[in-house]
């Protein structure tokens, strides 16, 4: 908890210290991946046809697997349904602006944190590949963490099933998938969000900074989740708001030029939280690389005075 409040701490410097830099960041690059997200989100809400199709489709899948029929499994097929369908409308901001924007934060923090203005688009262009392929992979790592914790849940389900369990038995083992579902989901994010950051800083691509980011947070499980409460807690609140400052007014036909202005302020908050997100997850990367090169130093240190201690042993 101490090395967590360190680094918001940290962060919160950071980013006053290039204001100007990172301002200019989450309006050039950031406001359109935060307009899509609450804009998608919106469209959820508005629409009859979109989120009913998506969940009817996995409400059958569910059944085919041999899923029971309860409270939670509704609620995780509306969040699986509202998710899929805001990844497929974001996903060409996230692959151009987010990455050129994840890009141009972790080079003002490296070589642009004194400076008044953000990083010319050539000094961190380069980057992109890098990032893009990291982005794909880390795409394919939370489907497939998905795919095997349904997989393993349709097994548990099934074998509750043939041993035949009460009702009550049932609800306790929907509830406990649930929050093992949640559980696995968030460790999964946290690592990928953090092999953006590795691929930024490494420029490297792939499966690689995925790797790495595994080798540095394993022993930090627990300061990473902490650092991504309250951006994600943040986000929820500026999402909420949206819906009831702008998307609120608009189902009950009070649209207004004032709303529209509140829409723009709020998107740019949203943008605001990513910025900070990724300076805490830059932050990190650099207290972890920090710790890891002490560890090291320290651990040659002391071979190097044990060295003639074991040499003057033998001797006697």
């Amino acid at each position: 908890m101490g090395m967590a409040t360190q680094i918001i701490r940290r962060s919160i410097h950071a980013f006053f210290q290039s204001y100007h830099s990172f301002t200019s960041i989450a309006t050039l690059f950031v406001f359109p991946v935060s307009a899509s997200l609450l804009l998608s989100q919106a469209f959820i809400t508005s629409s009859a046809v979109i989120l009913p199709s998506i969940s009817s489709r996995l409400e059958s899948l569910f059944q085919a697997a041999g899923f029971p029929t309860s409270q939670f499994f509704s609620l995780v097929q509306l969040k699986i349904s509202q998710t899929i369908f805001s990844f497929v409308f974001t996903f060409p901001f996230n692959l151009t602006f987010l990455l050129l924007a994840k890009a141009s934060i972790v080079e003002t923090i490296r070589e642009f944190s004194h400076r008044n203005h953000a990083p010319p688009l050539s000094s961190f262009l380069h980057l992109h590949r890098s990032l893009l392929l990291t982005y794909l992979f880390n795409s394919f790592a939370i489907l497939s963490a998905n795919a095997t914790i349904f997989s393993l849940l349709f097994l548990v389900f099934n074998g509750v099933d043939i041993i035949g369990f009460s009702s009550s038995n049932s609800f306790l083992l929907s509830a406990a998938a649930a929050v093992l579902y949640s559980v696995i989901i968030a460790n999964a994010t946290v690592l990928c969000n953090l092999a953006i950051i590795v691929a930024a800083m490494e420029n490297c691509g792939g499966y690689l900074p995925v790797l790495k980011a595994f080798m540095l947070i394993r022993s930090r499980l627990m300061t990473a989740l902490t650092l991504a409460l309250p951006a994600n807690l943040g986000m929820a609140a500026i999402e909420a708001l949206f819906q009831y400052r702008v998307v609120r007014p608009y189902h009950l036909s009070k649209f207004s030029p004032s709303v529209i202005w509140e829409a723009f302020s709020i998107t740019y908050m949203h943008s605001l939280i990513i910025v900070l997100e990724t300076i805490m997850s830059c932050i990190f990367f650099e207290s972890c690389k920090l710790e890891c090169r002490t560890n090291l130093e320290n651990r040659s240190f002391y071979r190097t005075e044990l060295e003639p201690e074991e040499k003057d042993a033998l001797q006697v």
